[in-house]
């Protein structure tokens, strides 16, 4: 039986050496595979230029701007209601015909009313027939009383030259001291009645010109009733008040209105303003005084500030912009218009064209174009003020960077993109 061979050591160790060096070996190269793998650059996402907005950023003058849309409305508008009840009879005016301040646009009847303005006629004439009566009536009185006064008089008088004559005679003994006496006494009861005369006279002129006055003061409220009813019989034709144009008849033949009511709407077209609706998040920098451009799609007009409203009404608050200069065709109450405000100039500012998204003060990612524009990067940006369509860039980017600012929503997960 043949013997086993014992195995030499060296080459037992030569063997282990080898499988060593195999090891490290295919570590090392495990090593530089990952690295390498992990050395590459993602893919990068196709995207078709022509398919983007973009922009670059520019350092100058940045215009801040607020826009809204609106409509335009007149500055002079007049309500037309009723002032009293009556049904419409006829309507002689359609809206958007040119008024003047006489032009009759409804026709009202009420029978009731022409009644009324009758009995008012009628009342004033009895309180003024009434009146004249009682003025001849205190006139006779007054006649009387002045004759009795004046009767009075004239009878003082003669007692007055009898006394004086009895007083002579009596002191040539020629009558008796007692004769003289009587005529004393009756000069002086006349001097007391004439006094009395007067001062009835007096009370009776007092008191005829009270009377008077009240007899007046109810012809005076006959006067007013017969004024008022002859208004509302007026008001029964509906006149456009102001000249313009009729806007609004809201009211039909046969329709019974009551005072109040409104009737018809008439405008100053020559005279306009602009309401616009600012987002309310907007409208905190819009002050009286700024300067606006109102688009009416058949021109721009210039405007300004005259009223912001305090009031937020679905998020938007009212600005009501003055129009200055000359109206372009078509410029009409009513009509649709977009207004831009200005809301201040920043000087010497870095800005680019506003993004899909990013609000003011917010940071943003945004992909910037490189290599020759072959390629776009995803980058952070910090946004300052806001413009209608700018914005400012406070830090992430440089004057001369081209950035896309379309919504970068579809290219979520992906840093790079490829521009074809």
């Amino acid at each position: 039986m043949p013997m086993d061979r014992v195995r030499d050591p060296a080459i037992k160790r030569k063997k282990q050496i080898r499988r060593i060096l195999l090891a490290v070996a295919g570590a090392v190269a495990l090593t530089v595979i990952t690295f390498a793998i992990y050395s590459l650059e993602p893919a990068a996402y196709p995207v078709e230029r022509e398919a983007v907005w973009t922009d670059t950023v520019k350092r100058g003058e940045m215009v801040r701007q607020v826009r809204g849309p609106g409509t335009l409305v007149p500055e002079e508008v007049r309500w037309l209601p009723a002032r009293t009840q009556g049904r419409v009879e006829r309507i002689l005016t359609k809206p958007g015909v040119e008024v003047t301040p006489d032009t009759e646009i409804i026709e009202l009847v009420n029978p009731e009313l022409i009644q009324e303005l009758d009995d008012a006629r009628l009342s004033l004439a009895s309180a003024r027939a009434e009146l004249e009566n009682l003025r001849a009536q205190l006139e006779s009185d007054l006649l009387e009383r002045e004759a009795r006064v004046t009767q009075v008089s004239a009878d003082l008088e003669a007692a007055k030259l009898q006394a004086d004559a009895d007083a002579e005679l009596s002191r040539d003994g020629l009558i008796p001291e007692i004769n003289y006496k009587r005529s004393k006494l009756n000069a002086d009861q006349l001097s007391e009645q004439l006094a009395i005369e007067k001062q009835r006279l007096e009370k009776l002129k007092d008191s005829n010109q009270a009377r008077l006055t009240a007899r007046r003061s109810q012809v005076a409220q006959e006067e007013a009733l017969l004024r008022l009813r002859q208004s509302q019989v007026d008001s029964l034709a509906v006149r456009a008040g102001i000249a313009g144009v009729l806007q609004e008849v809201p009211v039909e033949v046969g329709q019974q209105v009551q005072p109040g009511d409104t009737l018809a709407r008439v405008a100053r077209p020559d005279t306009l303003m602009a309401e616009l609706q600012i987002p309310e998040t907007q409208a905190k920098d819009v002050t009286v005084g700024q300067r606006a451009a109102i688009d009416t799609r058949n021109g721009v007009i210039d405007g300004q500030v005259i009223r912001v409203d305090p009031a937020v009404q679905n998020g938007y608050v009212q600005v009501d912009v003055d129009l200055v200069g000359e109206l372009p065709k078509g410029a009409r109450p009513d009509l649709s218009v977009d207004g831009t405000i200005e809301i201040e100039r920043l000087d010497d500012v870095l800005y680019v064209g506003r993004p899909a998204y990013g609000e003011s003060g917010s940071t943003i990612q945004l992909f910037k174009v490189i290599n020759d524009g072959s390629r776009a990067v995803r980058v952070d940006v910090s946004l300052g003020r806001a413009s209608v369509n700018t914005i400012e860039v406070v830090a992430g980017l440089e004057q001369g960077d081209e950035v896309i600012l379309s919504d970068p929503s579809a290219w979520d997960g992906h840093d790079t993109l490829k521009l074809k």
